[in-house]
């Protein structure tokens, strides 16, 4: 082989490694948040797993430590502000500093006509997507402006970047991560701190359940060129990219991973 081309591969490779990192990763218990943990943690990082399901997380956290990764459980509800300090002084606790890349992962979704939400469900789909989202990276950058720099992944959604019906509290709160995102990329990078929004589009979960109850699924599906709903693992790529060194110059960026369904919707 190549002396050039063996050099190449393994600057590649290291630009993609988080090996000395930390990471968390909130609403870690399912889902997206879950996939990602364990994608960070393969890649090499010490990863916190935060979420309110304790037993969950404490469940996942050990599964990877018997296949050899670092990982600890943290208890955190994003919309209870008065449980972020607590989670992030654990997570220094348990893994011996505070995290250089953060995934905001945690959300809730309301699929309901706009007429008939209530004040109730839209302060809580608020409160959680991005007034948790907020404080919790608020947390995070304090932490990496101390050690000298960081990562903040936002988890937002291309129905922030779209309209799309009976989702006008959950669309306008990513929307408002969205710009929060581009915001926090502005102000934060002179400390070090890359701020970027990971935008899935309609991926198989158990928040996607809720457009399979309404019977929304086969007029969604036809939406996307690639005429297929995601995976959890199709997002693997873009969220390594943005959390490694190889996405070193990207920040302030909005990510879709969506199978084309917003090129679709020009």
């Amino acid at each position: 082989m190549d002396d050039r081309n063996t050099g190449a591969t393994d600057s590649l490779t290291a630009a993609f490694s988080l090996r000395g990192r930390i990471a968390m990763v909130t609403g870690a218990s399912s889902g997206i948040g879950l996939r990602l943990a364990r994608v960070l943690a393969h890649a090499g990082a010490a990863v916190a797993l935060a979420a309110r399901r304790k037993d969950k997380i404490a469940a996942d956290a050990l599964a990877l430590r018997e296949a050899g990764h670092q990982a600890v459980g943290v208890a955190l509800d994003v919309a209870d502000l008065a449980t972020i300090d607590p989670a992030f002084d654990a997570v220094e606790r348990s893994l011996g500093a505070a995290p250089d890349i953060l995934i905001n992962c945690a959300g809730i979704i309301l699929t309901k006509p706009f007429l008939q939400q209530t004040y109730e469900e839209v302060a809580s789909v608020f409160d959680t997507n991005l007034r948790g989202a907020f404080f919790v990276a608020q947390r995070a950058a304090r932490g990496m402006q101390k050690i000298g720099g960081g990562s903040i992944i936002n988890v937002a959604s291309t129905a922030g970047l779209r309209p799309g019906g009976y989702l006008s509290s959950y669309g306008a709160s990513k929307a408002g991560l969205i710009h929060l995102t581009k915001v926090m990329a502005f102000e934060l990078a002179g400390h070090g701190i890359r701020v970027n929004a990971l935008c899935p589009g309609n991926i198989e979960t158990d928040m996607h359940q809720s457009f399979v109850e309404r019977g929304f699924s086969e007029a969604l599906v036809k939406r996307i060129p690639q005429r297929r709903f995601g995976q959890p693992d199709d997002l693997d790529g873009a969220a390594l990219l943005l959390a490694s060194d190889a996405g070193r110059y990207i920040t302030g960026a909005v990510l879709a991973v969506d199978g084309g369904q917003l090129v679709n919707s020009l």
